[in-house]
């Protein structure tokens, strides 16, 4: 594929199609826009660049950014899931390690690598820009990655080798040797907490969502940022897995810790061309203002006419731009936040302290946070549901026939993976081109059907796949009874590793629904200013999966071991209860499902107020201004009047002047 990209691109750019492939075809699919994106906007007082080309004429941002924004996100994925989607084997082949030590270790560095990202989007908004921190996070990720590839080529920082036959005890990891290990782990996390949730925002500033045109680019820049994301994904699960399991662990790690090295210079080789926006305070400060200054004005009481609480437009507009949150009755508790008070401005200053009066806008922030919270929790238990594919069922595919028909191949058990990955971008692929479409006709949405309920049914097959994978399960025993290999862990079952194909599958299919839905929501329903907190939010419900995966199996593998019982997850799958654990899975997954309608059923959408002009001279996007000129409510003249744009309708309700949304 790499040899027929090369084909068409000049010597100069040659350096652009190994590691950016879907990268280049993207080049070329807007390469009749260039001309439009000539025009893109000038630095402004908003935004300035990082290498201080100032008040120059230089263009900057467009789509000649994206391969090296592109390349440090594929190498990151590549080196995350080249050696988690595997990791398994290494610590439980290499290290020794039991199976539930190692399935517990996976899943702590996972929640903990997915909750860096609230860390890194506090210090990306506060102090340091997304740019700086994508920059320094990369470089400690590769400290980390080099950390572990030497680990695994030195001999005296693992333990002796062992063949595992019957009678013969391997020696487990010493304390030493897994300090190595963690301390590797941690700084990948720590680097992900950079990386994560900066990426996508920092993509994203490279367009201008003022320009229409721009604006449907940036669009095409999320739908190949995940289209690169999956194919980066799918090479870490079979060549670098392959790799891992048939050459050795040293190239299996150093590939990718080499893939990140060269993807932090391409990222650098960009910064003439980036847009770089000023950090504008942190929004979690802003949260905390609210909570602060209500509780000290907790003994007013609010005004009936929300008019009279404090607005503040020229702050607002500054870190929201695209139009400030109205008044809504609920948490009204807040509110209080912005009732005016003597004691607000202290003597000589023009502004009012904001620890003790906040803004409508700000205000309505944290309110907008607290009812995103219940969807929020609801993912958890999906990304527990999934975990267990990177340990049990992995540990389940090494126990079964893994060739290809009658040839020697062996499907690595890490590559198993592979089949959710394909699921995952057919069913993207099928969405997008077939269901939304068809979907569109019958509710009239834009995007077809909401993000609700693209994660209601998301949950729902996942309920299928574990529940599934439970009978399979049943199945791997029944074979291994058959023919005599209870007591032979180490015995391959003549049963085709393809029987867990459905389990792989159906967990592809649901999170092409709730994941993407989930992160669609974040995006949607934050406030402006803290969509990189929402994106980061997004990765924490991912730790907190991760780490309810860890509680389960712990809870499960003591609770089941006592009083004489048979241990549910035994290092002996054979002689295990797996399909009671998936079932158990399957039972609280049924539990989450309702509660998730109940959520949905009653969450109230944020309500957003526009400065809309009835021409089309406005900085609306495209269907915003198609929607006021068919209202017929819409301001003449020119003039300017606050709208509120409802998630669930593609047309602008315009507001009375101070009018609250209910």
């Amino acid at each position: 594929m790499a040899s027929s990209l090369g084909e068409g691109v000049k010597s100069n750019k040659r350096w652009r199609v190994i590691p950016f492939m879907c990268c280049t075809a993207v080049q070329t699919v807007v390469q009749d826009n260039e001309n439009s994106e000539e025009k893109s906007s000038l630095v402004d007082d908003k935004i300035e660049s990082g290498v201080r080309y100032g008040h120059s004429n230089k263009k900057l941002g467009g789509w000649r950014t994206m391969p090296f924004i592109f390349a440090n996100e594929l190498c990151e994925k590549l080196a995350v899931v080249g050696f988690s989607a595997n990791m398994v084997s290494y610590l439980t082949e290499e290290l020794h390690l039991p199976l539930v030590k190692a399935a517990n270790t996976l899943t702590n560095f996972g929640g903990t690598a997915s909750l860096t990202p609230l860390l890194g989007a506090f210090i990306a908004d506060a102090y340091a820009g997304r740019f700086w921190t994508i920059a320094v996070a990369s470089i400690i990720y590769q400290i980390g990655m080099i950390v572990l590839t030497v680990s695994a080529v030195l001999p005296t920082l693992r333990p002796p080798s062992c063949d595992g036959k019957a009678g013969t005890m391997c020696k487990e990891a010493s304390s030493q040797q897994l300090a190595i290990l963690y301390m590797a782990l941690l700084l990948t996390a720590i680097g992900s907490g950079g990386i994560r949730p900066c990426v996508v925002a920092f993509g994203a500033d490279q367009f201008d969502e003022k320009d229409p045109k721009q604006e449907k680019k940036l669009w095409n820049f999320f739908n190949w940022y995940y289209f690169c994301m999956g194919l980066s994904i799918l090479m870490a699960v079979t060549v670098i897995v392959y790799i891992q399991e048939n050459v050795g662990w040293g190239w299996g790690l150093g590939i990718p810790a080499a893939a990140m090295a060269f993807s932090i210079v391409a990222f650098f080789m960009g910064m003439p061309l980036y847009r770089y926006y000023k950090p504008m305070g942190s929004p979690l400060t802003r949260l905390l203002q609210v909570i602060v200054s209500a509780f000290r004005k907790r003994h007013l009481s609010k005004p009936s006419d929300p008019s009279l609480l404090y607005h503040d437009k020229e702050r607002d507009m500054a870190i929201s731009p695209a139009g400030c949150l109205t008044h809504t009755n609920q948490l009204t508790f807040f509110d209080k936040a912005a009732i005016p008070h003597d004691t607000d401005r202290t003597e000589g200053a023009t502004r009012p302290n904001p620890w003790r009066l906040c803004s409508v806008h700000q205000v309505e922030e944290l309110k907008s946070i607290i009812r995103m919270g219940p969807i929020w929790a609801a993912g958890i238990l999906l990304i527990t549901a999934s975990a267990q594919q990177n340990t049990f069922s992995l540990m389940q595919a090494r126990t079964m026939d893994r060739h290809l028909g009658s040839s020697s191949f062996q499907i690595p058990p890490g590559s198993m993976s592979v089949f959710t990955i394909l699921s995952l971008l057919l069913t993207i692929t099928l969405y997008d081109r077939i269901l939304m479409p068809i979907a569109r006709r019958f509710t009239g949405r834009g995007r077809g059907i909401s993000f609700l309920q693209r994660m209601g049914i998301g949950f729902f097959i996942s309920v299928l796949a574990t529940a599934v994978a439970g009978l399979i399960e049943v199945k791997r025993k029944s074979a291994a009874a058959h023919f005599g290999l209870l007591d032979r862990p180490k015995e391959v079952i003549p049963l085709s590793v393809f029987w867990l194909l459905p389990q792989y599958s159906l967990h592809g299919i649901a999170e092409a629904f709730m994941s993407i839905g989930h992160l669609e929501f974040f995006y949607d329903q934050s406030p402006e200013s803290m969509r990189s907190t929402a994106t980061a939010l997004f990765w924490t419900s991912i730790s907190a999966g991760s780490y309810f995966s860890t509680f389960l199996v712990s809870t499960v593998h003591k609770l089941s071991s006592q009083n004489g019982h048979q241990n549910w997850l035994p290092a002996n799958l054979n002689r295990g209860r797996l399909e009671y654990f998936y079932w158990l899975i399957t039972l609280l997954q049924v539990l989450n499902l309702f509660y998730y309608f109940i959520c949905a059923r009653y969450y109230t959408y944020k309500p957003v107020a526009v400065a809309a002009a009835a021409t089309g001279t406005s900085d609306l996007p495209v269907h915003m201004e198609a929607a006021i000129s068919d209202n017929e409510s819409a301001p003449e003249n020119g003039s300017v009047q606050m709208a509120t744009l409802l998630p669930q309708s593609d047309r602008i309700h315009f507001l009375e002047p101070n009018r609250s949304v209910q």
